[in-house]
């Protein structure tokens, strides 16, 4: 049986208490295709929007980390650029990956948000306070999650989501431009 889901001025009230917004990368901040060169080179699409809203977001406070089961230079290039600190890639238990910065940050689960796109980020969906999945995830993740996004992962899902954050905490994006 599927859980009911919040809606957006739901999901803006939950953000009050989140400390960490943790991110899915493919799927998620892309849309879920991965460029192969015959070299092994790799590239991926990423939508500038999310990526300004990270930007913003972080510049109030707001703790961001990507959580990725594959390693990706492309994924680090482009976390580097908006100036994410936290990027947890290569290991396939996010649950594990995740508790060392939680140590770190001396958070706890219920101050974390999780946006995921497959079945394997069920569990961590499972354990955080706020958990969010794509508009074209997995159905077994919709099923556990508290919120769908109307975006598709790689097409504005976290803009959406860091919109819920700002209105939720009473921010205005516009502040921290500069």
């Amino acid at each position: 049986m599927s859980k009911k889901h919040i809606n957006f001025d739901e999901l803006a009230e939950r953000f009050k208490t989140i400390k960490l917004l943790a991110l899915d990368v493919d799927g998620v901040l892309t849309d879920d295709h991965i460029f192969f060169g015959p070299d092994g080179f790799e590239m991926k699409k990423f939508h500038i929007s999310d990526g300004f809203y990270i930007v913003l977001a972080q510049r109030t406070g707001l703790k961001i980390a990507v959580v990725s089961g594959r390693y990706s230079a492309a994924t680090t290039t482009r976390m580097k650029d908006l100036k994410v600190k936290y990027i947890l890639q290569e290991m396939r238990e996010k649950c594990e990956q995740i508790q060392p910065l939680l140590e770190e940050l001396k958070l706890e689960h219920s101050q974390v948000a999780f946006v995921g796109n497959e079945i394997l980020d069920i569990k961590l969906a499972k354990k955080v306070g706020l958990s969010i999945a794509v508009a074209d995830a997995a159905e077994e993740l919709k099923d556990v999650v508290d919120f769908v996004t109307e975006a598709k992962g790689g097409f504005g899902a976290v803009r959406e989501i860091l919109k819920a954050y700002f209105k939720g905490n009473k921010l205005d994006p516009m502040s921290v431009l500069t």
